[in-house]
């Protein structure tokens, strides 16, 4: 610690001769997790035992600011604890660079911003930073940003490559080949209004081998409305286009409404239907619903059975849930029951249709701020399957499959400076 604030202060002596107004601040975080899988994802398979691991992210971040220039660097290494190479005392997991981004202000109301960086907007539905997950969610892209008083129109777009190459070369990473987006939002008295349109290309090879990239839309609304007791959102989305020459129809919505009964009490209920297929649906239609890069971990239950890296191109689902939030001096408490249900039909192959019903979550989560810079979380969740989620997901359903975990997040500023 100490070397590094010598570092930061022969950088500081390097740059102070400028008259500018300059910031710099360094803050780190360390936050490591125990997890206790035992039916995480998908039901527990017969036969089969639970697991436990401890995950850690490590991440060092620098922000600048210099008048209308603003610089975010973030470095992150992600491991699980004993994860080391076979051949080499090397760590195999490395440091990456999370964020690398420069924003600058043209005016007031203009400002632009190229590199890697995170976008999330709204409830993070559709883009969000995905921060439960230790790696995170970034991207390489540039944003253009309008933002008069009460007003802010975002537009981005990125185009990616596997290396500087000399000619065409596949895009074999599981990510989009080229993006495009806007974003609108506003407020007026009680209520936020937002405005999404999502453009992306993935690119793929047709049966004569040739590389050809499919677009994807995905557009929609995002609607609030709070008070001083009422904490309330509704949103739709829908998609069109196409994927790996396959067209797509699909469709999103979702409502959420909160009461804060006290300053202590806080309950909710909501309901989401994202749409699905017909498992015996033959047609090339693609109607099952993707977040594309939305923050999953945070929506239909906990232990992610859904949309975290699965349950694409499925059946879809509706989500019924209530929640409770319970705060008191340095703890927070909170209980979530969600009721899942099939949004398309589940046919077996002997064409008998299952009930749609596919379980019951319940989460439950606890944190506890030790103190300024150290907090502490965890939670217990239990999935309650049914003899439909077996058969979407195999596994079995009468098996305990439940899910516990326990995080500490260490997160100190260890270097601050003004000019």
């Amino acid at each position: 610690m100490k070397n590094l604030k010598i570092i930061l202060l022969l950088l500081l002596a390097g740059i102070g001769v400028d008259s500018q107004a300059q910031e710099l601040d360094v803050n780190l975080q360390i936050r490591p997790r125990f997890e206790y899988r035992n039916g995480y994802k998908t039901l527990l398979p017969e036969g089969q035992e639970g697991t436990s691991q401890i995950s850690q992210r490590s991440r060092l971040n620098f922000n600048y600011k210099q008048d209308e220039l603003t610089v975010k660097l973030t470095f992150q290494n992600t491991r699980t604890w004993g994860d080391v190479a076979t051949t080499a005392p090397a760590d195999k997991n490395g440091v990456a660079v999370f964020e690398a981004w420069a924003q600058y202000d043209l005016t007031k109301k203009w400002s632009a911003r190229m590199g890697r960086q995170v976008l999330s907007y709204d409830n993070q539905r559709i883009m969000g930073e995905m921060d439960w997950a230790q790696q995170g969610q970034s991207h390489d892209a540039l944003i253009v940003s309008f933002h008069p008083e009460n007003h802010q129109l975002d537009m981005g777009l990125a185009y990616n490559s596997n290396a500087e190459n000399t000619f065409q070369t596949p895009y074999t990473v599981a990510n989009y080949k080229a993006m495009q987006y806007a974003w609108y939002h506003t407020t007026f008295d009680k209520i936020g209004a937002s405005l999404l349109f999502l453009n992306t290309g993935y690119e793929y090879a047709n049966t004569d081998a040739k590389l050809l990239v499919d677009y994807k839309q995905t557009f929609g609304t995002y609607l609030t409305y709070k008070t001083g007791k009422i904490d309330s959102n509704l949103s739709f989305y829908g998609q069109t286009g196409k994927s790996a020459d396959k067209q797509v129809s699909a469709w999103d919505a979702a409502i959420n409404f909160g009461y804060n009964i006290t300053d202590s009490f806080k309950a909710g209920l909501g309901y989401e239907f994202l749409s699905g297929k017909d498992t015996n649906d033959q047609s090339t239609v693609i109607k099952s619903f993707n977040p594309i890069f939305g923050t999953n971990h945070g929506f239909n239950g906990y232990m992610d059975y859904f949309y975290v890296g699965n349950h694409l191109n499925s059946v879809g689902l509706q989500d019924a849930f209530l929640k409770f939030n319970y705060n008191v001096k340095k703890w927070q408490f909170a209980l979530i029951p969600h009721v899942f249900l099939a949004a398309a039909d589940v046919v077996t192959p002997l064409n008998g249709k299952l009930d749609s019903y596919l379980g019951t979550e319940v989460d439950f989560t606890a944190g506890f701020n030790f103190k300024k810079d150290i907090t502490l979380t965890g939670g217990y969740s239990q999935m309650f399957g049914t003899k439909t989620l077996e058969f979407i997901k195999t596994g079995d359903a009468s098996h305990t499959n439940n899910w516990a975990w326990l995080m500490i997040s260490v997160n100190p500023r260890i270097f601050s400076w003004k000019k």
